[in-house]
């Protein structure tokens, strides 16, 4: 899981946006529990940031150089698919 989670040189930011308590963010708030520390550790200068609100859709946001922004719906999907989306965004420099 190592490699997995090794940012692109680009990606300067990682959001994820999602409901504290609803069964649609939940494959999200599972994901973020089992991999925050793994991504942390291997990323220690890349801001991750943790957004939750009370009836938000789960959602991915990557920031990369020069300001753009790429965003990835997480509604639907289970822990798995959440994993190689994410996987995808953070490995890609737009």
């Amino acid at each position: 899981m190592a490699t997995k989670y090794a940012f692109a040189q680009g990606l300067k930011e990682l959001r994820f946006h999602l409901c504290n308590s609803s069964e649609q963010s939940a494959a999200a708030r599972s994901f973020l529990l089992r991999t925050y520390p793994t991504m942390k550790k291997h990323n220690p200068h890349t801001p991750i940031m943790i957004r939750e609100a009370l009836g938000t859709e789960p959602k991915v946001w990557a920031r990369y150089e020069f300001g753009r922004e790429k965003m990835l719906p997480l509604t639907g999907m289970d822990d798995k698919a959440i994993e190689s989306n994410v996987t995808e965004l953070v490995q890609s420099s737009i």
